[in-house]
């Protein structure tokens, strides 16, 4: 089971950047997806979850009404569409799976980084 994640880079504030994160190995399509990010000498914040169907959502308060989370079940692939980005956004982030909404997140991708200039 692998997941990849892209769509990381440098970016000016107020930007915008869209991450994907393709699964393989497995069907997700019955799984919950997440988003985390962190920084280097922080805690892993749990940015943004969607459920199998995409009719429930998770946002951390900091990104809501700016980020966007959705799947595409028969690309199994997640995405993270960040807009009005500022640096305080700037982290390597990660897509995870877990198989039960609300349940551990079971399988990791390696992180692509965000880089959000002033």
């Amino acid at each position: 089971v692998q997941l990849q994640a892209s769509g990381g880079g440098l970016v000016q504030t107020g930007g915008s950047l869209r991450l994907s994160c393709a699964a393989s190995g497995r069907t997700f399509s019955s799984y919950a997806m997440g988003w985390f990010r962190q920084v280097p000498g922080k805690e892993r914040e749990y940015v943004a979850a969607i459920n199998w169907s995409g009719g429930s959502t998770y946002y951390t308060d900091s990104v809501k009404g700016r980020f966007t989370i959705s799947r595409d079940n028969a690309k199994n692939t997640v995405y993270l569409q960040m807009n009005s980005l500022s640096p305080e956004d700037t982290a390597v982030y990660y897509c995870a799976v877990a198989s039960a909404w609300g349940g551990e997140y079971e399988y990791w991708g390696q992180g692509t980084l965000v880089t959000v200039s002033s």
